[in-house]
């Protein structure tokens, strides 16, 4: 018999402007749950848990690497038949283009670790591939914009992938027609910030945007009584807010948030964040100056410059990555689609997932608190199909708009949800 293994992760990010009050809860609820239901078994080895709580250890803070170390050995270790499992609650994100390539104006979905060392929706991709045959790696991230975090995984509940689509037909007319990427972009991510706010600006045609502001919707919640909501998403703006308190840097910019990553974490930083580099840095050594300064800017030029001119050390993360094309680090680019893996997420990726309070000071995720009651109504196998599907009915009927989504491929659509 295969083992059970899993990695739990809950950011409330306390203290912060983003700060969120459900996520410590929702880890450890299905912390619980999989020692009750699934047979974990109730230790350190078999079930790793990173959460900002006050008392945590450093090595159980969820950074960036952490995550990224953790969820590493789970697949190194991983063998046929084992049952891995990685509980995602907190913020989502939308990283975009920085290439300076007209074509490039798509997004990187991707979750906040508690230090902002992001990790991208093509370092979930990557990892999932190397799950072996045999082994079932299922991922649920109750965050914002998690439709799109498992990249190239057969969309088996949701719409994620056909809105993808039809936004890369759109960026293939703005480039025919020789428009620019960048204006449109800029457009995008003021409507992101406004939209993610509550703030629905009129699109063309009168129609309004299809963000699920949880915040002015005030679904009611399964208590019965009044609480707050909010959602799970982090605008641009208050991410570089963040970023900036974080890192003690104040020259951070929409344009520049790649490379500052890349600056502060260095090996620790995203894989595809060290890719962007690279490709960044071979454009300053060949000379091609005018693609970079459209997006990264003249002042982060310059700081590149500096870099190539004598800390080559420090550039060499980067400079180490395998990268066959600029393509490779295009937003919202990813490789082959991965077959060992499972994605529920809380929403589509153009929706942001909700953080519920009630009035009695219960807090959890909308998606995670389906969840549990979902597997609550049942003794017997709930299917990955069974549990979207039942999870989206619950959470309609709450009043949230948010839809979560099943990411995989057909052979595990019915599946036993886990394990």
């Amino acid at each position: 018999m295969g083992r059970k293994r899993a990695v739990l992760v809950g950011i409330n990010y306390a203290g912060t402007k983003a700060e969120l009050k459900g996520c410590h809860n929702d880890v450890a609820r299905m912390r619980r749950c999989l020692v009750d239901r699934f047979g974990f078994d109730d230790d350190g080895a078999a079930i790793r848990v990173l959460s900002d709580a006050d008392r945590a250890a450093p090595q159980q803070q969820p950074t960036g690497a952490n995550i990224r170390r953790e969820l590493a050995r789970l697949v190194a270790d991983a063998r046929p038949g084992d049952s891995l499992f990685f509980h995602y609650s907190g913020h989502g994100t939308r990283l975009p283009a920085e290439t300076g390539q007209d074509d490039d104006t798509g997004y990187d979905e991707c979750i906040v670790p508690s230090d902002m060392n992001l990790i991208t929706d093509q370092d979930f991709t990557e990892l999932v591939q190397k799950v072996p045959d045999g082994c079932l790696f299922t991922i649920v991230s109750d965050s914002c914009h998690s439709g799109g975090l498992l990249d190239k995984a057969k969309e088996q509940i949701g719409h994620s992938t056909k809105q993808n689509k039809a936004q890369q037909g759109k960026r293939e007319e703005r480039s025919e027609s020789g428009s620019g990427g960048f204006r449109s972009f800029l457009k995008q991510t003021v409507r992101d910030a406004f939209e993610s706010q509550g703030v629905h600006l009129p699109r063309r045609g009168g129609q309004q945007g299809s963000y699920d502001d949880a915040e002015s919707e005030e679904p009611s919640l399964d208590s019965g009584t009044d609480g707050h909501v909010k959602n799970r998403s982090l605008p641009l703006s208050t991410f570089i807010e963040m970023l900036k308190e974080k890192t003690g840097k104040d020259d951070i910019e929409v344009g520049s948030i790649r490379m500052t990553l890349f600056n502060v974490f260095g090996d620790d930083a995203s894989p595809k964040i060290k890719k962007f580099m690279k490709v960044m840095l071979e454009k300053l050594q060949q000379g091609q100056h005018g693609g970079v300064v459209g997006f990264v800017g003249a002042l982060a030029q310059e700081l590149l410059k500096a870099k190539l001119q004598g800390k080559q050390e420090e550039l060499k993360p980067a400079m180490e990555q395998e990268v066959h094309g600029v393509e490779e680090v295009y937003a919202g680019t990813t490789a082959r689609a991965p077959h060992n893996g499972v994605l529920v997420s809380g929403c589509q990726t153009d929706q942001t997932s909700a953080d519920a309070t009630t009035a009695k000071g219960l807090s959890y995720g909308a998606l995670s608190n389906a969840i549990q009651s979902i597997l609550a109504e049942k003794d017997g196998k709930v299917s990955n199909r069974e549990l979207v599907l039942r999870a989206r009915a619950l959470l309609s009927k709450q009043g949230y708009k948010q839809q979560p989504g099943l990411y995989c491929s057909d052979r595990h659509t019915e599946v036993a949800f886990i394990c």
